[in-house]
């Protein structure tokens, strides 16, 4: 049996620690195989950011289309875009191709290094978020994508378009506590571990591993939960800035 194909539409970092090799890097090691469509251009290392070039939607999309034409993606991640409006013009597109194409949305608001990629209106987010199965953002991106005054009251909101993990790096009250929201309540992941250094585009390698957990044929909670395992594992493999992946 074929391993299952998954798809990334992230950014290309140099370094490899975050946006669309970090993905692919991940998926290989989950067991899945990666396609990887390239939305920006990075110039960057691990804890320093210079720049970034984007790719123009018709230029994601036809990059994307060959490989959804030939191979049976069924879920794809979702990282750096210049802005949401990328998106209404680039999802439908995908869907069209792949009739029942499932998307992860890692929002990437601003880099790990403190540049910020852009200021999107709140009406535009609502736009996205009935294409997306799984929003991924962490307490900042849910207070500045829904408008709420804090994390957890964004992320109950979003939650009435499409399942939000609000992940737990930057949470001022439940630190290393995820949080899974959609029409059901909520469920809550509790900190595996407090043995780990932090890493580079730790939330990429989240949301991918969740990504490929979800083509493996998991539940949204349990490929969550495998998610968030899989992250620890890979913030615990060196003490650096880059992690590795172990396949």
């Amino acid at each position: 049996m074929h391993k299952p194909y998954v798809m990334s539409l992230a950014g290309l970092d140099p370094s490899g620690g975050a946006g669309l090799l970090a993905d692919i890097k991940t998926f290989e090691a989950q067991r899945t195989t990666g396609l990887g469509v390239c939305t920006a251009l990075t110039m960057q290392t691990d804890d320093e950011f210079l720049g970034v070039e984007w790719i123009p939607p018709h230029r994601i999309i036809a990059q994307a289309t060959p490989l959804l034409e030939k191979f049976l993606v069924q879920f794809c991640k979702i990282g750096l875009v210049a802005h949401p409006d990328v998106l209404l013009e680039v999802l439908p597109a995908l869907r069209a191709v792949r009739p029942g194409l499932q998307f992860i949305l890692d929002p990437v608001l601003k880099a790990s290094a403190g540049y910020t990629f852009h200021a999107a209106l709140i009406r535009q987010w609502e736009a996205v978020l009935p294409y997306i199965y799984l929003l991924t953002p962490n307490y900042e991106e849910a207070i500045a994508m829904s408008g709420m005054p804090d994390g957890e009251q964004g992320a109950k909101k979003m939650a009435a378009h499409c399942a939000v993990l609000l992940k737990g790096g930057h949470r001022p009250d439940k630190p290393g506590w995820d949080s899974l929201y959609n029409g059901n309540g909520h469920t809550d992941f509790q900190p595996l571990s407090t043995d780990a250094f932090p890493k580079h585009g730790s939330g990429c390698v989240l949301s991918a591993a969740i990504t490929a957990s979800l083509a493996k044929g998991m539940h949204l909670q349990e490929a969550c939960a495998a998610g968030k395992n899989y992250t620890l594992h890979y913030l615990q493999s060196s003490p650096a800035l880059l992690g590795h992946h172990h396949f």
